[in-house]
């Protein structure tokens, strides 16, 4: 069906067209994560709230902002065995009923434990979504644009919290599900049309279908050096046999999971989902007497902006630049956040005057943030890893995002509670020093790099580039 499609619809020869089809329409189950990810952030004050038709306490409100991350473990495990069998493409699919069914639980859930389970739920459906859709992206694109087709993700996930934020705002919580509930269906149809990954069909011998997705996806007859490049990397993938201890026992494997997890805790302790978690209930003591709906609206908006930009300069500026950039200046805003607090808390200083510090140092926060480590960390979860281990990394990946997110939840609640907002935002700033080291060490570059390349250099070997325009 899509090359009928494919043949009705005129494309120029060697357009990325497809590439970006694909992508797009992947992109709306992530869109679905995003918005069940991003829904404490309008809920949470409701459900807190005397008026709630459900009794919530802060304790329970923190549990179901970190529950999708606890639930993500399971679909991870099962992505990790299904994903190599079924492909990247069925595994994405399988989501859209979890999401449809999660939005429906929330719609009419009358006690916390069916919120608890509909959390829980839609956390299974994100451990599919970020272990195969990650695959998919990086073994469909070419090379020149990879890191924009990559950023997608994360700049999915950002529109769906914005539209979250926008929706759950303005409508009740049983409105604002359905509403969102008619989404994973919309994504079903749309992305059941898209090519499955080359690399996956190569793996199952199906050349033959492999050639006509790669011709598909470049827009060009000619793909025979790109696909001889994939077998070949696939053959010798396969007689390295990948199980899930060379993960860790291999050294360019074990080198890409301290990279790729060490970004991943980084980013999280940087205090990203938490504040996201949180928006509004942090805006409501930091934005003065601007509406927290508002401040909130503008904090993704800025968000949204600030991350389309790092996917267009991803692939020119490059991955490292970027991060260091980007952490340098979380770490400053996050420190001008906590002194306030602090100031504003634990001592006798009028700082009414200085009411528009902590929103102006949140909303620079989330523009230098976003610049790269709000985008790159995910980018390179499809970079990193070679096909023999990618599906169990990806897994373990997913799985240590939840674990992580969830202690910083918890951490931030406690210390909120305890110790006053100041506390958590100057550790974000520790971690963020720590960050700015594990960048500069640790991480390589990966611009311009095909996925072959990018192993080599883990390994320790140099190779001189293809001048092959048909590189993936």
């Amino acid at each position: 069906m899509i090359f009928g499609l494919a043949q009705k619809i005129k494309v120029p020869e060697g357009s990325s067209a497809y590439q970006y089809l694909a992508t797009l329409t992947g992109c709306l189950g992530v869109l679905s994560s995003a918005m069940h990810f991003g829904w404490p952030s309008p809920s949470l004050p409701y459900l807190l709230s005397a008026s709630s038709h459900i009794s919530v306490s802060s304790q329970d409100g923190s549990w179901l902002a970190s529950m999708p991350c606890i639930g993500a473990a399971s679909g991870s495990i099962m992505t990790a065995y299904l994903v190599d069998r079924i492909g990247r493409k069925n595994c994405m699919l399988m989501t859209a009923p979890g999401y449809l069914l999660a939005w429906l639980m929330v719609a009419f859930a009358s006690t916390i434990w069916e919120l608890y389970a509909a959390r829980f739920i839609c956390g299974w459906a994100d451990g599919l979504v970020f272990t195969a859709f990650p695959m998919y992206l990086g073994e469909i694109a070419s090379y020149d644009i990879r890191g924009l087709l990559g950023s997608s993700l994360q700049l999915s996930m950002i529109f769906g919290m914005l539209l979250i934020n926008i929706i759950g705002s303005y409508l009740s919580i049983t409105n604002t599900a359905l509403v969102c509930a008619v989404l994973p269906p919309v994504f079903f149809a749309l992305f059941w049309l898209m090519p499955d990954s080359p690399y996956y069909l190569v793996m199952k011998g199906n050349i033959e279908e492999a050639s006509r997705n790669l011709q598909l996806l470049r827009q060009t007859k000619d793909v025979s050096n790109e696909l001889n490049r994939v077998i070949e990397s696939v053959r010798v993938e396969k007689e390295q046999a990948g199980r899930f201890y060379e993960l860790f026992t291999v050294a360019s494997n074990r080198r890409a999971a301290i990279i790729v997890f060490g970004l991943r805790a980084i980013q999280q302790f940087s205090g990203t989902t938490v504040i996201t978690f949180y928006a509004q209930s942090i805006f409501h003591e930091a934005s003065g007497d601007m509406s927290p709906t508002t401040a909130t609206m503008i904090y993704f908006s800025l968000q949204l902006l600030c991350a389309l930009v790092s996917s267009f300069l991803v692939d020119k500026v490059g991955r490292k630049p970027l991060l260091i950039v980007s952490i340098i200046g979380s770490g400053v805003a996050l420190s001008l956040e906590g002194t306030y607090f602090y100031l504003s808390a634990n001592t006798d200083l009028d700082v009414s005057s200085l009411r528009v510090v902590p929103l102006v140092a949140l909303l620079g926060y989330v523009v230098i943030f976003n610049l790269g480590m709000g985008v790159i960390p995910v980018l390179f979860l499809g970079e990193m890893f070679p096909t023999s281990v990618k599906a169990f990394a990806l897994c373990v990946a997913d799985i240590w995002f939840g674990v992580i997110v969830t202690m910083v939840a918890k951490f931030f609640q406690i210390m909120q509670d305890d110790f006053g907002i100041s506390v958590p935002f100057f550790a974000f700033a520790a971690c963020c020093a720590i960050g700015l080291v594990f960048i500069v060490l640790l991480v390589p570059e990966t611009r311009g790099k095909t996925l072959e390349e990018i192993q080599l250099e883990l390994k320790g070997i140099e190779k001189e580039k293809p001048e092959d325009s048909s590189r993936a």
